[in-house]
């Protein structure tokens, strides 16, 4: 079971290139906003409730995929460096998958705000992500989440083994699925 984590500040391409390597590979994306639009129906997840279920869903799917025979996934999320509960739900996920004799691939992804600010706005993301789709409401979130959070990890801040960073601002998604594929041997 390979379990490869994409982290990185929004719209910095996560899911686009989770996407690719899943083209590439036999890995199932799973990217975060497959939990959050299907609990938005109910609960926004800025709420109490709303997280609550979204943690749940995600959970049970790590669960079920990490016991079965799959050859491994990709999963995106948005990685605040400065919350400590965010590091420690990394920590628990990378357990679970390697408690099963899993590996997990850390791919930190950073892009230039301009370039965040364009890819916000890409008809795959407003697809794939209707939250998303209010594009006002989307930038305002984009820049008071950078603001509010460090959203990108310091130099030599992540010890984990099996880590790559990319600056992806001028690359694209493609390159940067051959650039993790090649990397980790997948």
């Amino acid at each position: 079971m390979k379990f490869v984590h994409i982290f990185g500040p929004q719209a910095v391409g996560k899911m686009t290139v989770g996407q690719e390597l899943a083209k590439i590979t036999d890995l199932k994306l799973f990217h975060n906003h497959m939990t959050i639009d299907l609990v938005n129906h109910f609960f926004d997840y800025s709420t109490k409730e709303g997280k609550r279920l979204v943690n749940l869903f995600r959970q049970e799917i790590f669960e079920e995929v990490s016991k079965s025979n799959l050859y491994g996934m990709v999963f995106t999320y948005v990685w605040a460096f400065n919350l400590e509960s965010d590091w420690d739900y990394v920590k628990r996920i990378s357990q679970l998958f390697e408690s099963r004799g899993g590996t997990v691939y850390y791919v930190e992804l950073e892009a230039d705000l301009e370039e965040r600010l364009e890819r916000n706005k890409t008809p795959n993301r407003l697809e794939h992500k209707p939250k998303k789709r209010d594009i006002e409401w989307s930038e305002n979130d984009l820049k008071c989440t950078m603001e509010k959070h460090r959203l990108n990890s310091l130099e030599g801040e992540i010890i984990f083994q099996n880590y790559i960073k990319i600056n992806n601002t001028n690359l694209t998604a493609e390159e940067v699925a051959k650039i993790v594929k090649r990397e980790f041997h997948l």
